[in-house]
């Protein structure tokens, strides 16, 4: 489970997200501080999540390390460019 970033919510982000949404400050505090650490997560991180997560859910590594990569691609954060051999090291070691 990722940490959220605590009280490092910037105010005007908060301000936004209580205007646009009408969530409590409170609710909306937490939510973007979830999401903040959520992408805070670094690319390692992530595929040793994600692949712990798919591998519960009974994938096949075949599947999971082409998942992983267009999941990877597709962050706003973009990762580097990893091959199915980097991902598995990220993994396996």
């Amino acid at each position: 489970m990722l940490e959220p970033v605590g009280d490092e919510v910037p105010d005007e982000l908060l301000r936004h997200v209580v205007r646009t949404t009408g969530l409590p400050p409170a609710l909306a505090r937490r939510v973007v501080s979830d999401v903040m650490g959520y992408f805070v997560e670094t690319a390692e991180e992530y595929v040793v999540r994600r692949h712990a997560e798919l591998r519960r859910d009974g994938w096949g590594n075949a599947r999971i390390w082409a998942l992983l990569r267009e999941e990877l691609d597709v962050r706003p954060v973009a990762a580097p460019p990893l091959s199915e051999r980097q991902l598995r090291r990220i993994v396996y070691g």
